[in-house]
């Protein structure tokens, strides 16, 4: 599998925490200082990459470790 491939094997499970927490995308994205439409990205499995930054104040606002947002499925490609 080539690099390029690999982040199809990483799922994002954003819908699943904001709905455990009561809270909507654009709200996520207020407290976390990024724009809607770059969440909307990382929730609908799109994004390429994620700053480390990121993730942690995305996690730090949903209460959460990374692994909960982010799932690795072996042998998906």
């Amino acid at each position: 599998m080539s690099p390029a491939d690999s982040s199809s094997s990483i799922s994002v499970h954003l819908d699943e925490l904001l709905a455990a927490r009561g809270m909507t995308l654009t709200e996520l994205a207020e407290h976390v200082g990024i724009t809607v439409v770059n969440l909307s990205v990382l929730k609908n499995g799109r994004a390429k990459a994620i700053r480390f930054s990121t993730l942690a104040r995305i996690c730090e606002v949903l209460r959460c470790q990374p692994g909960d947002l982010l799932r690795h499925q072996a042998g998906v490609s």
